[in-house]
């Protein structure tokens, strides 16, 4: 029923394997056995051989191969893993060598010791940092609701300002440098002043380029003052919205789990014993089950895009409740639990369609990045030009029907119909609407770029 490794903390990091002899049992040695006579007896007590099967448990002690062929004691105690079926060491000391492995592989390079290094080193500042940010976010939505004409404008001098501010000092530092790297000839301060170069021009580049954005887009910013006028209102009535891509976020985690543990079980099903040149006997798999683990994959895709779907599909029921409802005391009490409620009885089939329709893309595209990294170095550069142009045409594709499809979700939510009829007005309502379209994304996408680097 379970493996019990000879030699357990012999961990391989390259090959991500443990070199050791491994046997079935029937148990795992819950207790330390420190002599031959207590492996001995435990295999006459449980009927679980410890040893070689060589060996029969009457030799443990007489046989002189015993020292080979039997673990090296005491042989820690163990308790088996849940699912897995494999004897783990109760003791931590196997656990202390694989992690000061583990340490000693992460610092041979030395760009991934600086790193760990400089992160551990200001975990505290960078967790303070995030929770600072996740504060800034809430209130940027909340004051959106009442100022987003002022708001706009005010993100876009406050960057702007930022931007010349950060370049000038930046610019500041490096002439700085550049003075006191005179007197001071050394590796360490020309690799600081070429950095400091290197920061201060691409400052300057993105400067000038977002000047320009807001300069040629500034016409079109009421659009945008208005859509973000209506988002405030949504968000200020309908708060639970905010923590909608955490539950989201908390369901593909169980999902993946789940993966996992099938794709576990897929390793081990199926397996026959097979003979293999050095005389051990491996179980390897055949027949049509050695290629379930493709159907696996397409259903880890398929699954994954459906939930992502569903919460598109939830977040736009609800904001069509809210918007379609002209007397807003009569709101559901919980709209997001309405919207829930309507997609599981009534549009299931839409979410699910729409997700299939980017899993049909996704997968031969994986197919084919899968195809260039195994043939990396082998390929001409006509083939390697081809595969890149297919995998960048699928991946188009792919963003152009995830768009689209966000759209049919709308439109589902609006008018209740099925997902070719909403993908057909979306996708008219789309292309008649093109160019308003395009600046409301445009000049949205910009504004929110510019709320995060502000709460950046």
């Amino acid at each position: 029923r379970y493996v019990f490794f000879l030699d357990p903390c012999n961990i391989d990091l390259v090959h991500q394997k443990i070199k050791s002899i491994a046997l079935c049992v029937s148990a795992c040695p819950r207790k330390e056995l420190k002599t031959l006579a207590d492996i001995q007896k435990f295999a006459e007590t449980n009927g679980s051989t410890l040893c070689s099967y060589e060996l029969q448990p009457s030799e443990y002690t007489t046989d002189p191969r015993a020292a080979k062929l039997c673990p090296k004691y005491p042989v820690p105690e163990s308790a088996p893993i849940p699912f897995f079926h494999r004897c783990a060491p109760v003791n931590i000391s196997c656990y202390a060598k694989f992690a000061e492995a583990l340490i000693t592989f992460v610092s041979d390079s030395s760009v991934l010791h600086r790193l760990i290094s400089g992160v551990m080193t200001s975990k505290e500042i960078i967790m303070g940092l995030c929770l600072l940010s996740l504060v800034l976010s809430m209130i940027l939505m909340v004051i959106i609701r009442y100022i987003s004409r002022v708001l706009v404008w005010i993100l876009t001098i406050l960057v702007i300002l930022g931007s010349l501010g950060g370049t000038g000092i930046l610019w500041w530092l490096y002439a700085k440098q550049r003075i006191s790297a005179g007197a001071l000839e050394t590796q360490i301060a020309k690799d600081n002043l070429q950095a400091l170069l290197i920061y201060a021009i691409a400052a300057t580049v993105f400067t000038v380029i977002m000047f320009l954005i807001v300069l040629i887009m500034r016409k079109r910013v009421a659009l945008t003052i208005a859509l973000f006028h209506v988002a405030g209102k949504v968000f200020i009535h309908l708060p639970l919205l905010v923590f909608q891509p955490f539950w989201t976020f908390f369901v593909l985690i169980l999902f993946w789990t789940y993966w996992i543990t099938v794709l576990l079980f897929l390793g081990t099903t199926g397996k026959h014993p097979v003979p293999n040149e050095e005389g051990f006997v491996e179980f390897r798999m055949t027949g049509p089950l050695k290629y379930m683990w493709w159907y696996h994959v397409v259903g880890l895709i398929w699954i994954s895009e459906f939930i992502l779907a569903c919460q598109q599909m939830t977040v736009a029921g609800a904001v069509v409740t809210y918007y379609f409802t002209r007397e807003k005391k009569n709101l559901p009490f919980t709209p997001i639990l309405a919207s829930v409620n309507r997609l599981v009885c009534y549009h299931l089939g839409t979410v699910a369609k729409g997700s299939f329709i980017i899993t049909l893309v996704k997968v031969p595209r994986m197919i084919l990045m899968y195809i260039h990294t195994q043939l990396k170095g082998k390929e001409n550069a006509c083939a390697r030009c081809m595969l890149k142009a297919c995998i960048c045409c699928l991946w188009c594709l792919e963003k152009c029907l995830t768009y689209l499809n966000q759209n049919a979700y709308t439109a589902t939510a609006i008018n209740s119909t099925n997902f070719c009829t909403s993908a057909k007005d979306a996708f008219v309502i789309l292309v008649e609407n093109a160019l308003r379209v395009a600046a409301i994304n445009t000049v949205g996408d910009f504004m929110l770029f510019l709320g995060k680097v502000c709460v950046l």
